[in-house]
């Protein structure tokens, strides 16, 4: 398709979510009143539409803006136009979802309650204003655009989180904005290290500056750790499991499907993934990358499987999905010569990821709230996912197939043996979630009629569609799927997961009560907390106790400066009563003088 129409295409499809962002106050201040005012109306919904476009055929998807901040430029090859696919097609669905999910907000704003009506407000603001952040950062390639989508992405999902305003949300919110701003300041200090090293503001320049420069690798350590907060690399992920359970449902699932990929795409765009020689250093920095995802993918899966919310056991289960992904990322500077093929195989596991686990946090909802079918199907539908990102069919099928391919040929089949453990313990977290969805819904009284007969099942079964068929419509094209007979080879980890999940289910069913009571979700947020509070308490105390001392000296001062103050006054008092009787004593002291010279021999 012709470039011609691309910037005007680009520059809507970047500001459309702006400008329904700011139409929020523009509708809250031209309002009588907020009672009646639907929030979440179509028109909010459109925000990622026009990006839709930008998935075209364009023979030249670039725009230059010469005249942005030291220039911009925004442009989309496959692997950022495959995983704008995702961005565009799990915004606008779960944005359909959250106008039945949050009906029963509308409802009580219409009764009366300011306090809905303000966190419809918040939520209509920094929804559209989130996904705005993401869609740039996607399509940026100067540094300065991306750094700009990125964080405003970042701290825009920041009201997403703490909609609620409870307790708990609170303390997501807090988990989510430390490591944030953790976060952000690594980033901006590898960019700005990097970019003044190699003297550019563009991505592509800054990958082979890093290798040119003498720092380079402990540049590219400081941008792997601040797109790892996103990303959720073990030690850095623990608002993941504490933001997601509090979130409103909806925005569980782009946090977790969308978000965190603006992570790996960080990776894919700054570090030297696939250089031709990038040196031994960078080879063990992709070492340590691949042994800290193999940590956080085993550790995950076993804490995860303690918990008892379901959406705490899915968060988990990013955080283990995004430890494998890290792993591979960790090859293309272990083995750049394979890295062509392995980015395929990278995007489509991130695709697929995304959508699967959006459709699982959806399915939350649904299973709360369950719409009008048999429930067996019902069941069936909210399984199905589950068994994708385990590696059984569907595109969690291809992706499998797609990295052990690119592993086996660069003669890494340990990796691929870790990689399958690792998925036995996704589908033992699956096999949790499910479970605890199940126990959930039997105990609910689903007497919501709004959450039953709106847009909810529309928008779940819509994403559930789009992951099932991603193999076939992704952007970076179709995967190669396997051969009947390394099936058995793919399904064994499966197979050995949903054998783990019953014995643990029928032999340690007590023992695990125990267990999970005694492992909150956060896992290293609250050694981290109570730690912070012992040294702020002994700050505090030692502050107090020089804020004592300080106080005894000053005392000591004051008390020595009345001394000094009563000691002036009776020098004052001598002095006037010598200027009263001055005459008197000099006669008297003449008189004494001259009889003591009388006396005199």
């Amino acid at each position: 398709m012709s470039n011609l129409l691309f910037p005007s295409v680009i520059i809507v499809a970047m500001l459309w979510p702006f400008g329904l962002a700011m139409r929020v106050p523009v509708r809250g201040w031209l309002s009588s009143s907020g009672r009646s005012r639907v929030w979440l109306d179509g028109w909010w919904c459109t925000a990622p539409l026009p990006a839709l476009a930008l998935l075209l055929p364009w023979s030249e998807p670039s725009l230059t803006l010469s005249w942005w901040l030291l220039g911009g430029v925004w442009s989309l090859d496959d692997p950022r136009r495959s995983l704008l696919a995702l961005t565009v097609l799990l915004w606008g669905l779960a944005g359909l979802y959250a106008r039945g999910y949050l009906a029963s907000e509308q409802h009580r704003q219409e009764a009366g309650d300011d306090n809905a009506a303000r966190r419809l407000q918040r939520f209509a603001l920094f929804w559209p204003l989130c996904l705005a952040g993401n869609l740039l950062l996607i399509v940026a390639e100067d540094i300065a655009s991306f750094y700009l989508g990125f964080s405003t992405m970042t701290f825009a999902a920041y009201a997403l989180v703490v909609h609620a305003g409870t307790r708990d949300a609170q303390t997501g919110g807090l988990a989510y904005l430390v490591m944030a701003v953790l976060g952000e300041g690594m980033i901006l200090a590898g960019l700005l290290w990097a970019a003044g090293s190699a003297e550019t503001t563009m991505l592509d320049e800054l990958r082979e500056g890093l290798v040119e420069a003498e720092q380079g690798v402990w540049m590219a350590a400081l941008l792997w750790l601040g797109f790892g907060v996103k990303a959720g690399v073990v030690g850095l992920h623990v608002w993941l499991p504490l933001a997601h359970p509090v979130a409103p449902t909806p925005a569980s699932a782009v946090l977790s499907g969308v978000m965190i990929k603006a992570g790996l795409l960080g990776w894919l765009m700054t570090l030297p993934l696939g250089h031709a020689d990038p040196g031994e250093a960078f080879v063990m920095l992709g070492r340590v990358m691949s042994v800290a995802g193999l940590a956080a993918a085993f550790g995950a899966a076993v804490y995860g499987a303690c918990q008892s919310h379901p959406k705490a056991v899915l968060a988990y289960s990013s955080v283990s999905q995004m430890g494998m992904l890290t792993a591979l990322v960790a090859m293309g500077l272990i083995v750049p010569e394979q890295w062509p093929a392995l980015l395929a195989a990278v995007v489509l596991f991130a695709c697929h990821h995304g959508l699967t686990k959006g459709t699982l946090f959806l399915g939350v909802g649904i299973s709360e709230h369950p719409p009008r079918m048999p429930s067996w199907l019902l069941w069936a539908l909210l399984l199905l996912p589950g068994l994708s990102l385990s590696g059984v069919l569907g595109s969690g099928l291809a992706s499998k197939w797609g990295y052990k391919t690119v592993l086996y040929d660069a003669d890494h089949k340990d990796l691929v043996l870790w990689l399958s453990l690792a998925a036995v313990g996704t589908t033992l977290l699956m096999a949790r979630a499910l479970w605890c969805q199940w126990r959930a819904a039997r105990q609910a009284s689903h007497d919501d009629p709004v959450a039953l007969t709106g847009a909810m099942p529309v928008a779940w079964l819509g994403t559930l569609l789009a992951a099932a068929s991603l193999p076939w419509w992704l952007p970076m094209g179709r995967p190669d799927w396997p051969p009947l007979g390394e099936l058995v080879g793919l399904w064994w980890p499966a197979a050995l997961g949903v054998v783990l999940a019953v014995s643990i289910g029928l032999m340690a069913r007590q023992h695990l009560h125990e267990v999970i009571k005694k492992l909150p979700p956060g896992d290293l947020w609250w050694p981290l907390m109570r730690g912070y509070q012992a040294v702020a308490g002994r700050v505090a105390r030692g502050v107090s106790r020089l804020g004592a001392s300080v106080a005894a000296v000053v005392r000591r001062l004051q008390a020595l400066e009345r001394w000094l103050v009563d000691g002036l006054g009776v020098l004052a008092r001598g002095e006037q009563w010598l200027g009263r009787h001055g005459a008197v004593l000099m006669m008297a002291s003449a008189l004494l003088l001259a009889i003591i010279m009388l006396v005199a021999p």
